[in-house]
């Protein structure tokens, strides 16, 4: 299937190519997922902790289109709260931020210890039908490798950003999406138009309007 976003992604990135394969899975992936009625969990660890919440913006509310609520879905809203707000609303794609739960997330730091910090709110939170994309240049972020070992644990589909070395998460992801380069701000400037991408397209998917 060609997506229209990846295939901008690609030809104006052409060293994309060589990992065409794994971003066309990316987004099969996170589409399946929301056709089974699933949501994405993200995760990551300091500029990858502000990529999770910038993902979780692109999925919560319009990013490329408008998605708006349907007539009928406006009307029953604004009855129920007495005012006209609806039509300020827009369609949504579940998805959540481990990285913004500060609450469990420093209560599991401080009581069970950092390293579970992300893999606690996957047990909690993941089930079959959804994905959990974890997020490291390095790859071998340990808190990160926890959650997505958690995920498999849960039947959830995995997705691994990373840098281009092989690492712990591109062993254990379902799909790898290992960017060409070694450099972390390079890597970091890369998973931005990745993940642009296939926000994109998952939301064409579904939105038409």
């Amino acid at each position: 299937m060609k997506y229209t976003f990846l295939e901008r992604l690609i030809k104006t990135t052409p060293e994309f190519e060589s990992i065409r394969r794994e971003l066309e899975k990316c987004t099969e992936t996170i589409i399946e997922c929301y056709k089974n009625g699933g949501k994405v969990l993200v995760c990551g660890n300091g500029g990858s902790a502000a990529d999770s919440e910038h993902i979780v913006g692109e999925f919560l509310k319009g990013f490329m289109k408008k998605r708006p609520l349907s007539d009928k879905k406006i009307e029953e809203l604004n009855k129920l709260a007495g005012n006209e707000f609806a039509q300020n609303l827009q369609e949504s794609l579940p998805a959540i931020s481990l990285a913004s739960q500060s609450g469990i997330m420093t209560a599991v730091i401080n009581d069970l210890g950092q390293d579970v910090m992300y893999a606690q709110q996957v047990l909690g939170l993941c089930n079959e039908n959804d994905v959990c994309i974890g997020i490291s240049t390095s790859g071998n972020s340990v808190n990160v490798v926890n959650a997505l070992a958690t995920a498999k644990f849960k039947k959830a589909k995995t997705i691994a950003l990373t840098g281009e070395k092989e690492s712990k998460m591109s062993r254990l992801a379902d799909v790898s999406v290992r960017v060409p380069s070694t450099s972390t701000p390079c890597i970091q400037e890369y998973h931005i138009k990745v993940y642009h991408a296939f926000c994109a397209d998952a939301e064409e998917a579904f939105y038409k309007v």
